[in-house]
């Protein structure tokens, strides 16, 4: 179906949250459950569903934008859309909930573009692979050492390369985790830190250096990514082979673009349900590649299999515990790691997900349907 004379005619916005299967905290922030907002967008007899993880707050946002930008208009016009949107936000707090419904409502109309034209999203953007390393991600600073281990050693026994603990509640108990976690490793497996912004400057760089001895490669948000004259520091001076990454918390294309003019990385993460949508992704990446820096998807593994099968500068994607579980809860076609890799299924249309409303329902805390 091509989209002369279809457009958008209504959708179905709802948010359902999920509760972990335990107590979960990180370098700075404590959770036991998980939401996560749905947008079904109609046009014709096709649907196409976007998400995002964020507050329930960002629902109605994503409500308000279906209801005055989206309904009405021809689903092939992204940008334009996707600009509206912009501008219609402009005084609602642009950042953070508003970005994150934007974000759902764009991803919506990517997949429900490749939807009318009857072939994948990764077919749509164009393949640089056929699948893209994933790192399993969880090892929560709730965890007991026994349960680390065992997250953390499950996953390398399920061929994944690189796993991602937390760290950032006691300097001196990570030390002791990350060592716990290398012996029960051993060097057949990477591991990757992530403090959440918890260490001040000088700690994170005093961590670092035993974080190399232990063999770390990855140190993520060390200092808040909003420090990026802490972020240059721990670049230039954390020892090899660690690399800091950054920019999950990327909403706007300025926060890209800050954080590479101030070489305040050496990966630059992206994630897809905050940054504005696939078409904000689209951007980050070739902001990335032009800059000559690898990018990392943060999270939500079932969008970002297909969108860092298609962006060159990408190098993995990021496996988060709560995330393939709520996925897999809740969609059919929600991609699963083998071997340590995700791989779309090319012959499913647009992202390949549907929902299943009735596994969903005894978790919606809001719906709202829009009609044109």
């Amino acid at each position: 179906m091509g989209s002369e004379g279809v457009l958008v005619s209504g959708g179905l916005i709802s948010a359902y949250t999920i509760p972990t299967e335990t107590p979960e905290a990180d370098g700075t922030a404590d959770w036991d459950s998980t939401t996560i907002i749905v947008v079904q967008l109609r046009a014709g007899d096709t649907t196409g569903i976007g998400f995002s993880y964020a507050s329930e707050a960002a629902a109605k946002v994503a409500q308000q934008l279906t209801e005055k930008v989206a309904v009405g208009r021809d689903p092939f016009d992204i940008p334009a859309i996707h600009h509206a949107m912009d501008r219609l936000a402009r005084n609602w707090g642009r950042p953070g909930l508003v970005s994150s419904g934007i974000a759902a409502v764009d991803i919506a109309l990517w997949d429900l573009k490749a939807k009318l034209l009857g072939r994948s999203l990764l077919r749509l953007l164009g393949r640089a692979r056929d699948s893209i390393p994933a790192y399993g991600s969880g090892g929560f600073t709730s965890y007991t050492e026994r349960q680390l281990l065992d997250q953390l050693t499950g996953w390398a026994k399920d061929g994944f390369s690189a796993v991602k603990m937390k760290i950032g509640r006691d300097a001196a108990a990570d030390l002791q985790r990350v060592t716990a976690v290398r012996r029960a490793l051993g060097e057949r497996t990477e591991i990757y830190v992530d403090a959440n912004g918890a260490y001040e400057r000088k700690q994170a760089l005093a961590s670092s250096q035993t974080f190399s001895e232990l063999g770390v490669t990855w140190f993520e948000e060390p200092v808040s990514s909003d420090d990026r004259v802490g972020l240059h520091l721990l670049v230039e001076q954390t020892p090899p082979p660690i690399r800091i990454a950054a920019g999950e918390y990327i909403y706007v294309l300025d926060d890209a673009a800050l954080l590479v003019q101030a070489e305040a990385v050496d990966v630059l993460q992206a994630d897809v349900t905050r940054c504005g949508g696939i078409t904000n992704f689209l951007k980050i990446s070739d902001l990335a590649e032009t800059c000559h820096l690898p990018i990392s998807a943060h999270t939500s593994p079932s969008i970002h299999a297909t969108l860092c099968c298609a962006a060159l500068p990408a190098i993995n994607v990021e496996y988060f515990h709560d995330h393939q579980r709520i996925e897999a809860m809740l969609f059919d076609g929600a991609v699963r790691a083998r071997n340590g890799a995700l791989q779309p299924d090319p012959s499913r249309p647009g992202l390949g997900l549907e929902l299943k409303n009735q596994d969903a329902e005894r978790f919606q805390v809001f719906r709202s349907e829009v009609h044109a």
